[in-house]
C-alpha cells in the first residue's frame, strides 16, 4: 500500500477539453474510491485509491501480465475495480479485480462484440456503486451494456437510434442517463434514457432547431445542469447552465469564456437540495501554458482561478458538502495525493455587468424525469 498525503495548500501542474471526466483517474459516485493505470511504459496496472478514510491510501493491484494503455477502469462502491480490455480490435472483455493478501484476485464477467469497427466505452460509474454500463457505437445505432452487477455476465440493455457519446447520470439511483445523440446528419442534442423502460428515449436538451447541445455534469441535488452549446453563437460552443425540470432558459456567463483557453467543469458541490445558483462548480482550464483551476457558482458574475497542486491528474477531484474542493495528486515523491483547496469568497461587485445571454428554454418537462420508480 501506499500513503496519501492531503495538503491544503495548491501549486501548479496537467487532457481532452471537451470530455466531461477524466478517463485516466476516475471517482465513484459517492467520492469513496478511485480508480487509474499507474505504472509506466511496459509495466501498467490497476491501482485503486481509498479517499474516504481519515488517511486516503492506493492499493497496487498488479497481474501476472501488465496492462495494455488502453485499458479502461472504473471503481464500484465494494472496492473493487472494474477492467476493461480491448482485444481482437473488436472484442472486449470485462474483469473484476480486488486485493487478496499480497496478490491481486480477478473474476472475469465475459466479453462483448462492438459493433462496427468501433469499441466498447465505458460509462461513468454509476449511482447506486453497483452497476457498470458500457456503450458501443455502431454506424447508425449505440448499444448499452450492463457489464458489471447483473445476474448473468454483460447483458445487452438498451439499443438507441442514432450515435450517442458522453454519458452523465441524471438520478441516485442509476436508472436515468443522459447521451449527446446525433441523428443522420442533424445536430448533437442531449437526451434521457431510461434503463428501466428499454432504453426509452426522451428528449432533455434542445436550445434551438440546428444547435449543438451537450449535458456535461448533473446534480441530482440540486438539478444544476452544466450544458454546452453552440446555440448563443453558431459554429463555437459556449459553456451554460440550466436546471433539470424547469422552465427558465439556459443561461452562458461572460466569465466561464476565456481567451485562448478551454473551460470544462468535472464537479459539482452536493448536498445543496434544490438551490441550484448555490452549488459550486469545478473547472479545469487548459491553455498553451499548462491546466488550472476554475472555481464559479452559477449566482457569481465571476469565476475563482486557482493553482492547482503539483502532479494533479488534471480533470479529477470532488467536492465535499461543506466547499471543500479536494484534487488528487501524483508525484514521485507523493505517488498518491489529495488537495484540499478552500475557495475565496466572492467580493461584491464594483460595477454591474451585462446579463448572461439566454436561449429558448431547455424541454426538461418532457422528459420523465421525477418521481422515476413506480409505487410497489
Amino acid at each position: 500500500m501506499t500513503a496519501c498525503a492531503i495538503e491544503t495548500t495548491a501549486e501548479d501542474d496537467d487532457r481532452d477539453p471537451g470530455a466531461a471526466w477524466p478517463a485516466g483517474f476516475t471517482i465513484t459516485a459517492d467520492g469513496a474510491y478511485a480508480a487509474r493505470l499507474a505504472g509506466a511504459g511496459d509495466a501498467l496496472y490497476a491501482e485503486r485509491w481509498t479517499l474516504d478514510g481519515p488517511e486516503p491510501y492506493a492499493v497496487p493491484l498488479p497481474l501476472g501480465q501488465p496492462e495494455e494503455p488502453d485499458a479502461q477502469l472504473l471503481p464500484l462502491a465494494d472496492g473493487r475495480v472494474l477492467v476493461a480490455r480491448r482485444v481482437d480490435g473488436r472484442r472486449s472483455t470485462f474483469s473484476l479485480l480486488y486485493p487478496t493478501g499480497p496478490a491481486t484476485g480477478e473474476l472475469q464477467l465475459g466479453a462483448v462484440e462492438a459493433p462496427g469497427s468501433g469499441r466498447l466505452v465505458l460509462l461513468p460509474p454509476s449511482p447506486d456503486g453497483v452497476c457498470a454500463y458500457a456503450m458501443g457505437v455502431g454506424p447508425r445505432t449505440t448499444t448499452l451494456w450492463l457489464v458489471a452487477g447483473g445476474a448473468f455476465g454483460p447483458e445487452r440493455v438498451a439499443e438507441i437510434r442514432g450515435r450517442c457519446t458522453g454519458g452523465v447520470w441524471l438520478d441516485r439511483t442509476g436508472r436515468m442517463l443522459a447521451l449527446d445523440r446525433r441523428l443522420d446528419d442533424g445536430p448533437v442534442k442531449a437526451v434521457a434514457v431510461d434503463l428501466e423502460r428499454g432504453g426509452e428515449v426522451t428528449p432533455l436538451l434542445q436550445i434551438t432547431e440546428e444547435s449543438d447541445d451537450r449535458l456535461l455534469l448533473a446534480d441530482p441535488d440540486s438539478g444544476l445542469l452544466l450544458i454546452r452549446s453552440d446555440a448563443p453563437s453558431p459554429g463555437h460552443d459556449r459553456l451554460g447552465w440550466g436546471v433539470l425540470g424547469s422552465l427558465l432558459p439556459v443561461r452562458f456567463p461572460e466569465c466561464l469564456r476565456l481567451d485562448d483557453a478551454a473551460v470544462t467543469p468535472f464537479a459539482v458541490q452536493p448536498g445543496q437540495v434544490l438551490m441550484p445558483e448555490s452549488c459550486a462548480v469545478a473547472l479545469r482550464i487548459d491553455a498553451a501554458g499548462g491546466s488550472w483551476v476554475g472555481a464559479w457558482q452559477p449566482s457569481s458574475r465571476r469565476m475563482a482561478q486557482l493553482a492547482a497542486p503539483r502532479g494533479w491528474l488534471a480533470g479529477a477531484g470532488l467536492w465535499t458538502a461543506g466547499g471543500e474542493l479536494r484534487l488528487p495528486y501524483a508525484t514521485a515523491e507523493a505517488p498518491c495525493g489529495l488537495a484540499g483547496l478552500e475557495v475565496p469568497p466572492e467580493p461584491e461587485p464594483a460595477v454591474v455587468v451585462e446579463e448572461p445571454r439566454v436561449c429558448r428554454p431547455v424541454p426538461l418537462q418532457q422528459a420523465p424525469l421525477t418521481d422515476r420508480r413506480p409505487a410497489g
